[in-house]
């Protein structure tokens, strides 16, 4: 089985889109937790079987090329299928007082931190990742009815373009099913937490993240 250590280059790419069509690709499917990993084994959809061993702690995007072969026109390739996000639109409260505008973001603090959810701030934006059911978040959302803040999910895969690498680990790498840092309730509440053990949450300065960072620059757009 061959090894693969580094990445080639991506598929959204301009550099790599003509390649990509003229070639038959061969995609690695992988859920977002995996794809967290730097060392997995996984088949593509050719039942091949593919072991990946990256430098630690980098980062796969989707699209993200492991082999690319100019002679078959064959490509081996990441796919990965991201949860969808709550993203709450703040940019409404530009137009309010400064104490308004602080009421209402503490508000939208407590929603989302009573519940040990993750959260990236992009601009006027708070991106909150699927860790329950839908209709739980869409509940936790009216109970504490904030006015003046819009709120909806999107597809990960459309969130993902915007963000840092150390956003994308912060929303998509602490959600899975064998999580232990970021749990939720499935009702509103509150109450006073008491944890054995130190929570952290903020990645900005792990090592290992400046290659995904480079891959990502090319992508990275202002938000709309």
């Amino acid at each position: 089985m061959k090894i693969y250590t580094k990445i080639t280059g991506n598929l959204h790419s301009p550099e790599w889109k003509e390649k990509a069509a003229e070639a038959e690709i061969d995609f690695i499917n992988l859920d977002q937790w995996t794809a967290q990993k730097s060392r997995f084994v996984a088949r593509g959809d050719s039942d091949t079987e593919y072991a990946v061993a990256l430098r630690r702690r980098s980062q796969l995007l989707d699209g993200d090329i492991l082999e690319y072969d100019p002679g078959t026109r064959k490509i081996v390739a990441i796919r990965i299928a991201l949860s969808d996000v709550l993203v709450a639109d703040l940019s409404a409260l530009a137009r309010e007082a400064p104490e308004r505008i602080i009421q209402l973001s503490v508000e939208l603090g407590h929603a989302i931190g009573n519940q040990h959810w993750p959260a990236v701030v992009k601009g006027t934006r708070v991106f909150v990742p699927l860790t329950v059911d839908k209709k739980v978040m869409e509940s936790v959302m009216r109970t504490h009815r904030i006015e003046d803040i819009v709120y909806g999910f999107q597809p990960g895969s459309e969130v993902i373009p915007y963000l840092a690498p150390h956003e994308i680990r912060r929303l998509f790498g602490g959600t899975g099913p064998d999580s232990d840092v970021h749990h939720s309730h499935a009702q509103p509440h509150g109450h006073a937490h008491t944890h054995d053990e130190e929570h952290t949450h903020d990645e900005e300065r792990e090592s290992g993240a400046a290659p995904a960072r480079e891959r990502m620059h090319d992508r990275q757009t202002a938000m709309p």
